[in-house]
């Protein structure tokens, strides 16, 4: 049982990403995680408010699976396949440089505490980089057609260029983020 607690190797990882990606292909499917949030709202009634959210959900259930795979999955593996629940296993150095940012959490929590407790409710700078942040993302994966895992396995795999340019941009951005705005703002 000790395999399947160990992070698994690229080699054996990506490959069932590939065989999963040529499942979705073969099937004439393309898979992203963002476009379940479109397919819930048209679900609740939101098609009669935007016509964004006028279209044939039905046909997209099989993505909600995907949605529900992922929870199950995250549960049974917080749960059933952790050594220790409450810590993400991260090296020395990621440990060091996220304390050295001021995360004094880092491999201690499984979420930074100074952005994921209650008490972050309570302190309005936080609550505002939080809002726009979560505003950011939407607004970006609206923007670009869909979030980082669609572009990345779905998009790269259909050899899309615009999921090519749009991984390009998520790293690009990754690196402005941490490198030049995370020092400003904190």
């Amino acid at each position: 049982m000790n395999w399947i607690l160990e992070p698994w190797p690229w080699y054996f990882s990506g490959p069932l990403i590939a065989l999963t990606m040529f499942l979705l292909l073969f099937m004439g499917r393309q898979f992203g995680m963002s476009s379940n949030l479109r397919t819930m709202c048209s679900m609740c009634g939101a098609h009669k408010k935007a016509d964004f959210f006028n279209f044939d959900w039905k046909a997209q259930q099989w993505n909600l699976l995907v949605v529900l795979g992922a929870v199950i999955g995250g549960f049974i593996a917080h749960f059933y396949l952790s050594e220790d629940p409450t810590t993400v296993a991260i090296s020395a150095e990621t440990i060091q440089d996220l304390n050295n940012l001021g995360f004094e959490s880092a491999g201690k929590a499984f979420l930074p505490t100074e952005l994921f407790s209650n008490a972050v409710f309570s302190e309005p700078l936080t609550l505002l980089i939080l809002l726009i942040g979560g505003i950011l993302i939407g607004f970006g994966a609206r923007y670009a057609g869909g979030c980082t895992s669609g572009h990345a396995i779905s998009g790269l795999s259909n050899l899309q260029l615009p999921s090519l340019i749009a991984v390009i941009g998520f790293f690009i951005g990754g690196l402005v983020m941490i490198h030049i705005l995370y020092p400003l703002i904190f």
